[in-house]
């Protein structure tokens, strides 16, 4: 006969207090995850903020800010004429203040301005639609991050020794496209194809033209080919469009989603996420960077997995849990090239 187990005689019933408790802490958890969410500017947030601080940070999305920051990495990368000095680290870094929490702030900041309608319908929780901030608090919010903004550009300027404002004219660029994106009577976010492609190359080329003139001379070639690689950022800036495609198509707007439907729109974005990372290792062959070129490739096959498991089964449902998994190798890819690229001292 086999032993039977031990009696725990000192065990007990859960009782109405612990289950209770228990939920509590449940739904504290779940209100902390909640309003971090909310804090970053991520999808699924909930409205319920007070702090007039912490509202203005959620208008400026700062889980946005990271590819810009980045950007600005692959473009010191690229110019070939980087070297970890305590100043370049601090040049480095108050351009990565200016790429994220200032211009891309400004950005973000904007676009809710403008987005007030749709966000009512797809985010009531965002701080314009649910009454949290004022349009006018918001209007002052993001000509400060402007004007901050192009006030760093120009001390970068100073700073790198420029006899042109490289960095200056740039922000003003970018800042121009930002405000074209979206608002009207342009409206470039109107036009999925278009205004993908603006929020591509504002994501890819803009810091990485920034971090690349800031330590070395920014060329057309470096220009032309940065703009290219923005076909993939087309692809992930689509991802961003399923989750309002009920507001766009209320209002009109033609994103890809409601132009072709939910699964043509996720193939054409997983399509130009994967193509254009590859014709970018390609060209790395031709220029005799094998072993970078290896790489990219290399990192483009977790990405069409993720693709695969969750993007592809169902885009609204999975688009934050595939961006999260996936675009850490896209962007791997982008430090990749710019190293392949600054290997040649910054020239193809």
């Amino acid at each position: 006969m086999s032993e039977s187990a031990p009696v725990n005689h000192n065990s007990q019933p859960p009782t109405v207090e612990s289950i209770n408790q228990e939920s509590i802490d449940t739904e504290n958890s779940g209100e902390r995850t909640s309003k971090t969410r909310q804090l970053l500017g991520m999808k699924g947030a909930a409205s319920g903020e007070t702090s007039i601080w912490k509202i203005r940070l959620q208008l400026m999305k700062p889980i946005t800010w990271i590819p810009l920051i980045w950007g600005v990495v692959c473009g010191a990368a690229s110019s070939g004429n980087y070297s970890w000095s305590l100043e370049n680290v601090l040049k480095a870094a108050l351009c990565m203040l200016l790429s994220g929490p200032l211009l891309t702030g400004y950005t973000q900041t904007i676009n809710d301005y403008y987005d007030r309608e749709i966000d009512a319908i797809n985010e009531p929780y965002r701080p314009i639609p649910s009454g949290a901030i004022s349009e006018k608090q918001v209007v002052s919010q993001f000509v400060i991050l402007l004007l901050l903004g192009y006030g760093v550009a120009y001390i970068l300027d100073i700073w790198a020794g420029h006899t042109f404002p490289n960095v200056l004219m740039l922000s003003v660029f970018g800042s121009f496209v930002a405000y074209i994106y979206s608002a009207p009577p342009l409206k470039l976010k109107q036009n999925g194809w278009l205004g993908n492609y603006a929020l591509g190359a504002s994501y890819i080329a803009l810091p990485w033209w920034a971090g690349h003139a800031l330590f070395g001379e920014l060329n057309w070639k470096i220009v032309v080919l940065t703009l290219f690689y923005s076909l993939a950022g087309l692809g992930i800036a689509i991802v961003n469009d399923f989750k309002s495609v009920e507001g766009d198509r209320q209002l009109g707007l033609n994103s890809l989603p409601v132009m072709f439907g939910i699964q043509t729109a996720a193939l054409i974005c997983v399509v130009m996420i994967d193509l254009f990372q590859g014709l970018v290792a390609g060209y790395l062959v031709s220029i005799h960077e094998n072993l970078y070129a290896a790489i990219l490739a290399l990192l483009i096959i977790p990405q069409i997995t993720f693709q695969d498991m969750y993007f592809l089964r169902d885009p609204i449902a999975n688009d934050v849990k595939y961006q999260a998994s996936a675009q850490p190798f896209l962007v791997l890819g982008m430090l990749v090239t710019g190293l392949a690229l600054g290997h040649g001292g910054g020239v193809m």
